[in-house]
């Protein structure tokens, strides 16, 4: 009886994660613009406040940003946008912009492309190396 208890119950959570749509991916943390031109651990950090490299010349205090975030997902090759509704988007940007092993929890839009980010998790920073050899 306790097994058939154990077991529906554990069927009720599982039924229940998938109703809330809780949704975890796991990739590599770009812009749009970036990804489409294949710039990643290279991509210019400009290109996350007004949209491409070099937007900067063009952008004039007070417009609106034009941020478009995205996921690149290694396994699967495929691109999540990235809606960060709960979190800090300069918090974001800083731990996991150009970042391999960045992860996102949220919900899945009804598009299937756009990620509604309610949390991250950011791989830890590099760590210090220090070159000994001869130059």
């Amino acid at each position: 009886m306790k097994k058939l208890t154990l077991i529906a119950l554990s069927l009720l959570g599982v039924t229940a994660l998938m109703a809330g749509g809780e949704f975890e991916k796991k990739g590599f943390l770009t812009t749009k613009w970036c990804a489409q031109n294949d710039l990643f651990a290279d991509c210019r950090l400009e290109s996350y406040h007004c949209g491409s490299e070099g937007c900067y010349r063009h952008w004039l205090p007070g417009e609106p940003e034009k941020r478009q975030m995205v996921l690149y997902v290694h396994d699967e090759g495929k691109v999540y946008y990235v809606k960060p509704a709960g979190v800090n988007v300069a918090e974001l940007i800083e731990k996991g912009a150009n970042r391999n092993e960045v992860t996102l929890i949220g919900t899945l839009e009804s598009d299937g492309k756009t990620i509604d980010v309610k949390e991250f998790k950011a791989p830890p920073p590099p760590k210090k190396s220090f070159f000994k050899g001869c130059l």
